[in-house]
């Protein structure tokens, strides 16, 4: 498999042979986002939800300081094998990568991580199930720390799960999409890992039942 060189800013924004070399199509211009930070460029995101209508971040923290780990990986250093697939979920540089069994697909998506250490898992999991149109409910903690949140959200443009959701082994945890495009490369979810809606369809079209999953 061919390596793809660190990205820089103005590769990631301006070189579509770049991106395309390592698997990433970015989301419409349209929706005028930053797609390295997530950062609107022009006003608002539009259907924002309850799990990130003010979307949560490190205030002083330097939100490029992964750009020299977001890069095309290897699969050999994190997985045995490449039986159904495999996922891995890198925090540090705020990446998705997936590889397909037969090592003829590989992708690479920037995502949202978990707002603190104490959302936070890491370890070795697997896909469970797969949604299309997920709902969403709060779980218990949640809802502890923000009564205000409704119980229950149907699918729609204000679903924080966006248009696609992978649930893993784990009790609460999901790869998922976002309507709210602010959250893509920050720390800004209650445990999950989110992508671009766009991404996510496209990882949800590639992955199976029992595809590994693993966060580092």
């Amino acid at each position: 498999m061919s390596r793809t060189p660190a990205f820089n800013r103005r590769a990631f924004l301006g070189s579509a042979a770049a991106l395309g070399a390592a698997g990433l199509a970015l989301p419409a211009m349209g929706q005028q986002i930053d797609p390295y930070t997530g950062q609107p460029i022009v006003g608002a995101t539009p259907g924002a939800t309850p799990d990130a209508g003010a979307v949560q971040y490190e205030a002083e923290a330097n939100q490029r300081h992964n750009i020299s780990s977001f890069r095309a990986q290897d699969w050999r250093p994190y997985f045995d094998n490449l039986t159904n697939g495999a996922v891995l979920c890198d925090l540090t540089s705020r990446a998705v990568h997936f590889w397909s069994e037969d090592e003829s697909v590989y992708r690479l998506y920037p995502s949202s991580i978990p707002v603190s250490k104490d959302l936070t898992r890491t370890g070795r999991t697997e896909i469970i199930k797969k949604v299309v149109g997920p709902s969403w409910a709060p779980t218990p903690e949640m809802k502890a720390r923000n009564p205000e949140w409704p119980d229950f959200v149907p699918p729609g443009p204000d679903n924080p799960l966006g248009t696609h959701a992978l649930w893993l082994s784990w009790q609460y945890y999901r790869l998922h999409g976002t309507h709210d495009t602010r959250k893509i490369g920050r720390k800004s979810s209650n445990g999950c890992i989110g992508l671009y809606n766009e991404h996510i369809k496209e990882l949800y079209d590639l992955t199976k039942i029992g595809t590994q999953v693993l966060l580092i």
